[in-house]
């Protein structure tokens, strides 16, 4: 395995394509609403196509939008067809793919698009599927000149765009490399998309099924082109990172008996309302379980230094962290050897900040504990939003977000990056992000950094992508404070 480290040389033409970007999964929420974005903001020489299963449904959707998409194609393609994934890619220059899981239905596409020199963005949120993306394409997707961009949605444009904004302006300043670096999440106000819930769930029966997993999962490092070349060794999931910051997707296990008494599978003969009281038992017994863990490995009763306020682990912070990660080893570690970095929420300083500081660090373990185990998942699946579902525009249209990136460099300085946006982070927002992207790769072909192969959004757009969403109401404001 390799994995491209530099910058490549510019990829020889593709053939005429008849499409410039492909919606694949427009039928879907999320697909629909950057459909939409499309339809308002893409200029009219853009050629663009929406593509799914079911045409019919494909040609409602197109049917709903702007009179400007009445010029638009649709196609059919299905993740189980590998030849319709290959007549989609090859008939356009870029593949924007909404249909996860990934890890269950995004391979062949991003196979398709390797081969065919298609350039690809995603909404993934997935290490397991990222590094399989990296490990079977890259070296396919650089000889052929395609981009492979996974991470193109809230995961993980404003956390890696944000941390580029930071080292670009610290580079101009000629103020040393960055060092340690934390983002804050200091507002947000939307929910995770149905998909983005899938997604985690399926990391957790990944890791189950296959143990060995979980030290991926909770490895910092994961995605990193040269693991062996990174300045911190590889270390366990027990003493992860992750793990110490309360953000393990896969290791916190409930206890094999139930408050009752039961195995957690053993729920025959039990009437319904028994089952459900028994997976109540169960959801609360992992919180209270992980939330003790909590409390004694971690010392999160004192306010933050950095920002004088209580703070928990960010439940996108890993996988996160790790595409941050990559983007500077795929940069030839240009942010720093010593660059080190991680996300929180920020909870406020007030009497009841400890307290959501608590039941933040402990929900994500004790949510993946409740969707390892039979009864538990039955419970948590009829309140989750399932994928394909959203809230509506009213509610969305409340949505917004702020995050503070608070970085030391190699010299001493400091400097505060603030990325905002008034719109819902998972759906709108998200749909702005990857929407975007696709654009700049059709429009800004010249002005991107000459690099293929699986990237990140950092190393396939930087400042280009920064522009273009703040044309589009997004900030990214860098100060230096000493």
């Amino acid at each position: 395995m390799t994995d491209s480290l530099s910058e490549t040389p510019p990829a020889a033409p593709a053939p005429e394509r008849d499409l410039d970007i492909v919606v694949f999964g427009a039928t879907g929420f999320v697909g629909r609403l950057i459909a939409g974005h499309l339809s308002r903001h893409a200029p009219a020489q853009v050629r663009i196509g929406l593509a799914g299963r079911d045409l019919h449904r494909v040609d409602a959707v197109k049917a709903e939008l702007a009179d400007r998409a009445v010029y638009w194609k649709t196609l059919h393609a299905d993740s189980s067809d590998a030849a319709s994934l290959a007549q989609m890619a090859q008939r356009t220059k870029v593949v924007i793919s909404t249909v996860g899981p990934y890890a269950q239905y995004g391979l062949p596409l991003v196979q398709a698009c390797a081969e065919a020199g298609t350039d690809y963005v995603d909404l993934c949120g997935e290490t397991l599927f990222v590094r399989d993306s990296i490990d079977a394409y890259d070296e396919i997707a650089t000889a052929h000149g395609a981009r492979i961009v996974h991470a193109c949605g809230f995961d993980s444009i404003p956390s890696d765009l944000g941390v580029f904004a930071t080292w670009r302006q610290v580079k101009k300043d000629v103020a040393g490399d960055l060092s340690t670096t934390t983002l804050y999440v200091t507002s947000l106000k939307g929910g995770l998309s149905g998909g983005t819930i899938a997604s985690m769930v399926g990391q957790v029966d990944a890791a189950k099924e296959q143990p060995k997993l979980r030290g991926v999962l909770a490895d910092p490092y994961a995605l990193s082109p040269d693991r062996d070349n990174e300045p911190e060794p590889r270390r366990g999931a027990e003493t992860s990172q992750t793990q110490a910051d309360g953000a393990s997707t896969t290791d916190a296990e409930p206890s094999q008996n139930t408050g009752a008494g039961q195995q957690p599978n053993s729920d025959a003969g039990l009437s319904p309302v028994q089952r459900v009281e028994g997976a109540a038992k169960l959801a609360f017994g992992a919180l209270g379980k992980a939330a003790g863990k909590v409390a004694q490995s971690r010392s999160r009763l004192t306010p933050d230094a950095q920002i004088g306020e209580f703070t928990a682990p960010f439940i996108m912070g890993p996988f996160n962290s790790q595409v941050v990660r990559r983007s500077n080893a795929l940069m030839s570690w240009s942010y720093g050897r010593d660059f080190r970095y991680r996300e929180l929420v920020a909870t406020g300083n007030s009497s009841a900040a400890p307290l959501r500081a608590a039941a933040l660090s402990a929900a994500m373990p004790a949510a993946a504990a409740g969707f390892a185990f039979g009864p538990t998942r039955a419970l948590l699946e009829r309140v989750v939003t399932k994928p394909g579902e959203g809230p509506d525009e009213a509610s969305r249209k409340e949505g917004r977000f702020t995050m503070t990136i608070h970085a030391d460099t190699t010299s001493g300085a400091h400097y505060v990056t603030t990325v905002s946006a008034q719109v819902d982070p998972g759906y709108d927002g998200t749909a702005v992000m990857i929407g975007e992207a696709a654009l700049a790769l059709v429009l800004d072909e010249l002005a991107l950094p000459r690099r293929h192969g699986v990237l990140t959004p950092a190393t396939a757009f930087g400042d280009v992508l920064i522009e273009r969403l703040t044309a589009q109401g997004f900030s990214f404001e860098v100060t230096r404070q000493n």
